[in-house]
């Protein structure tokens, strides 16, 4: 085993030589960010508009639990990860519940993005 070499990603190997300029890569780049859904960037322009009322309306210690959420809750598909996007989607749709009549219109939000993040 003390024969095998393991390389990921790019590799230069020089063996003597002067004057060794440049780098042939044969392979593709990375693949460039895709961006954001339309339809998705906008129920999340929505969600966050609806839950900024519902801040106003509920004790200061629920409105923190908004404010740690919101941050995760993007359309942008590099901010983040999935799993904190989507547990933040679930602690305000939990708000939303318990809040009743003034949170069913983010509840009908949070399942609007979830459909459309296809979770």
């Amino acid at each position: 085993m003390s024969g095998d070499s393991y390389y990921f990603g790019k590799t230069v190997n020089m063996h003597g030589g002067t004057r060794n300029t440049g780098m042939v890569n044969h392979g593709s780049e990375p693949a460039a960010a895709q961006p954001a859904d339309p339809a998705l960037a906008e129920a999340v322009r929505e969600l966050t508009a609806l839950l900024r009322e519902l801040r106003q309306n509920v004790s200061p210690l629920t409105a923190q639990s908004i404010d740690d959420s919101l941050p995760a809750i993007s359309a942008d598909p590099g901010a983040g990860r999935p799993e904190e996007r989507h547990r933040a989607l679930m602690a305000v749709a939990g708000i939303a519940a318990t809040a009743g009549a003034i949170g069913q219109p983010v509840l009908d939000a949070v399942r609007a993005v979830l459909e459309l993040l296809a979770v």
